[in-house]
């Protein structure tokens, strides 16, 4: 009995043994460092300075270069409508007949009159001429004279009354045939044969309108303005490019359109509810593509940087402020963070005004491993793509790291367990 219960006593004690050994295993033993890493390696890009044209997009509406609303200058009655809806109209053409019966009554009215005044004239005048010479003869009065002479006087007055009122009647008549007044396509008609029109009704007839050449009005901001201004002044950006009035533009659907425009004048006055004034281009639109309301986006030439610093935008982050920085490898190998001031994006680049100048270094690759201050070691662009591991490699045996206490092996431990049993 006392040797059994030595047994179990021993036996145990061999298995607390056996379970401490297991859960110690593998830790590091107490004062071990953790790993040493290998110095992280980063991708730079080589900052240089470009030579680059600013542009800046812009958002804007076609209006037509000429729009004339047609209106009757006489009333009647709509007797022809003689042009096709949305057709092109030359100026002088005929496009409307009104009733002509009243105003070619009142133009012979006026011709008939004129006819009597002149008629008049020739009796009226040899009285006058006769009396002048009996008046040194005291043949006539004084008073007799004087009447003829006035008679002779209000004739010819007559006269050119009637003149301007033919000339009054013949403008109303030629007003009842309603002529285009520019040359281009015109609209829907307001209004249908047999209406009865009035001299300046507020509703127009028709609307013409010429699209080529079409104006271009686009919208931008003052305060981008203000900031191209300060650049031009500080000397960063160069005017004077004699493509600068040169505008390209894109339609609505984002494809470009293939014709070149030009930048005519910009508006002095800046709208209070948006903050923007407006630039009016003008653009050729002979196959007339571009119609009036029709959105567009104008690339507008704004000047020339001769050392522009342009960073990628895989290389630039921002902190928690917004502020933006990137990384830099100074001359010792070391990364140091840098704060920029952003001008504007270019592409996938951003033009930086400050924190970076030539020469520098800019890490665009492994941003991830590294901090300001750390020591790291530049690998070429593109070539830091992880290759799939070798077969034997996945899954390799575990290695005890420095200072790691030992497992012990199966076998150890049935050796242990069957020594420490004295009924083996």
């Amino acid at each position: 009995m006392q040797i059994k219960h030595r047994s179990r006593l021993i036996a145990t004690v061999g298995v607390l043994v056996v379970g401490l050994m297991l859960s110690a295993c593998g830790k590091p033993k107490e004062g071990a460092g953790p790993p040493q890493a290998g110095t992280p390696e980063v991708a730079v890009v080589v900052v240089q300075p470009e030579r680059i044209t600013l542009t800046e997009e812009l958002p804007g509406r076609t209006s037509p270069y000429l729009i004339a609303e047609v209106r009757p200058q006489v009333g009647g009655i709509l007797q022809k409508r003689l042009f096709t809806e949305g057709s092109d109209v030359k100026a002088g053409d005929i496009l409307y007949q009104i009733d002509p019966a009243l105003f070619q009554a009142a133009y012979d009215n006026a011709k008939a009159a004129l006819a009597r005044a002149e008629a008049n004239l020739p009796t009226i005048r040899l009285r006058a001429e006769r009396y002048r010479e009996l008046i040194p003869e005291k043949a006539v009065s004084q008073q007799e004279y004087d009447d003829v002479v006035a008679s002779l006087k209000q004739a010819e007055a007559d006269i050119e009354y009637w003149k301007a009122t033919v000339e009054s009647a013949r403008i109303n008549l030629g007003y009842t045939r309603v002529i285009a007044p520019i040359s281009g396509r015109i609209g829907k008609s307001n209004v249908t044969v047999g209406a009865l029109v009035t001299a300046n009704q507020p509703t127009p007839l028709a609307i013409i309108q010429q699209l080529d050449p079409i104006y271009v009005d686009a919208t931008q901001s003052s305060a981008n303005l203000l900031q191209l201004k300060r650049n031009m002044e500080a000397g960063r950006i160069k005017a004077g490019n004699p493509d600068q009035a040169r505008v390209k533009l894109f339609l609505e659907d984002g494809t470009p359109y293939p014709l070149v425009g030009t930048l005519k004048f910009s508006d002095v006055t800046v709208d209070p509810s948006t903050g923007s004034f407006i630039l009016r281009m003008v653009f050729p639109n002979p196959k007339h593509v571009l119609l009036p309301g029709m959105y567009v986006r104008a690339l507008v030439q704004e000047g020339v940087v001769d050392r522009a610093i342009l960073a990628p935008q895989q290389g630039v982050s921002r902190d928690p402020k917004g502020i933006p920085i990137a990384m830099v490898v100074d001359s010792s190998g070391k990364v140091e963070q840098r704060t920029l001031k952003i001008d504007r994006a270019i592409g996938d680049k951003w033009l930086v005004s400050e924190g970076l100048k030539p020469g520098d270094r800019l890490i665009v690759e492994g941003l991830q491993k590294i901090k300001p201050g750390v020591t790291v070691k530049i690998a070429p662009l593109g070539t830091k793509a992880e290759k799939s591991p070798p077969k034997a490699l996945l899954n390799p045996p575990k290695r005890k790291s420095r200072g790691e206490i030992p497992c012990p092996s199966f076998s150890s431990i049935v050796l242990f367990l069957h020594g420490s049993s004295p009924l083996s």
